[in-house]
């Protein structure tokens, strides 16, 4: 079959493609022939109960620094124009995301949007990941500096992060003289208004922090993101290495535990993240990433798997 695909993401000259998971599942999509449309969250309009995109139509090929085409400028109703809405721009989960949620869940009984928009925004993922505490290490939500000097003096080491952080950024350790928390804590306090998240500094980290990618609620691959010489943060983003990774029995474990709930909501590209074999700490559903790599240590073809649930999904 084929479908007329519209992707909310970022800029298309900005992307990386060499590992860049939207950009493979645009690819993946326009060799099943499949019609690509490309435009921004802050292209969304609503008007008189319908939601309209101004969008352009796209190629691309796998060529660095010629990777795409933009084609026609279209004014798209998402309800009655396309088959599918892709919602892949990245992080930060702010009211401009949130509002773009919103806005997709008024076309849910007309086009499939991947991932459910109310189903990511009521998910975000150092949020959701509480409701599978029993797999998570000791974990702290809060604003008060009293607080989190009490957890410190509990656990030890801990690392302080954004609640709606992304990539590792602003990811800090804390040693256990606590020299820099007062500090971090009073600088976290006046950047953002929620609050932060404070966890147990897990010493397994330096042998890697596994993205685990789950398919409509099955497991599809894992990647090891091993942290650069000195960092603590294992993210690709943010300089970590990816080394090919199996999954443990605990892992399966969290899998099996997740699975489910994915499916019911509507979440059907997620990743996980997992430390040490068996801890839990975040649950990405908004624009996760990692494919590329788990595909080429694995000769896997994961935006193939994602693409034939979806045309399930709409044939249906």
């Amino acid at each position: 079959m084929t479908m007329r695909v519209a992707v909310q993401m970022d800029p298309l000259e900005k992307i990386n493609i060499s590992g860049d998971s939207t950009f493979a599942l645009l690819l993946s999509a326009q060799s099943r022939g499949h019609k690509l449309y490309h435009y921004l969250a802050e292209d969304l309009t609503y008007q008189d109960g319908r939601l309209y995109a101004g969008a352009h139509e796209v190629s691309v090929q796998s060529v660095a620094g010629d990777h795409f085409r933009i084609g026609e400028f279209v004014i798209l109703d998402l309800g009655r124009d396309v088959d599918v809405v892709l919602m892949r721009q990245d992080p930060p989960f702010d009211l401009g995301y949130i509002t773009a949620t919103h806005l997709l869940e008024r076309i849910r009984a007309e086009t499939l949007v991947v991932n459910d928009p109310a189903s990511v925004r009521n998910a975000p993922e150092k949020v959701w990941v509480l409701d599978f505490a029993q797999y998570m290490p000791p974990t702290m939500v809060t604003r008060s500096l009293g607080a989190a000097r009490e957890f410190l003096a509990q656990h030890g080491e801990i690392v302080l992060k954004p609640l709606h952080g992304n990539a590792g950024k602003a990811v800090f350790k804390i040693g256990r003289d606590g020299a820099n928390l007062s500090a971090l804590m009073e600088l976290f306090n006046a950047t953002y208004r929620e609050p932060h998240v404070i966890q147990t500094f897990l010493p397994e980290v330096a042998e890697g922090d596994k993205r685990i990618v789950l398919i409509d609620g099955e497991f599809a691959g894992a990647i090891n993101r091993r942290p650069a010489q000195g960092d603590i943060r294992s993210n690709l983003a943010a300089g970590g290495t990816a080394e090919a990774a199996d999954i443990t029995d605990t892992e399966r474990e969290i899998c099996a535990a997740i699975g489910p709930e994915l499916k019911r909501r509507g979440l059907l590209f997620v990743g996980i993240d997992v430390i040490g074999g068996r801890w839990l700490t975040e649950i990405n559903v908004t624009s996760p990433t990692g494919i590329v790599a788990i595909d080429g240590f694995n000769g896997t073809d994961t935006p193939g798997l994602i693409w034939d649930v979806i045309e399930r999904r709409v044939s249906n």
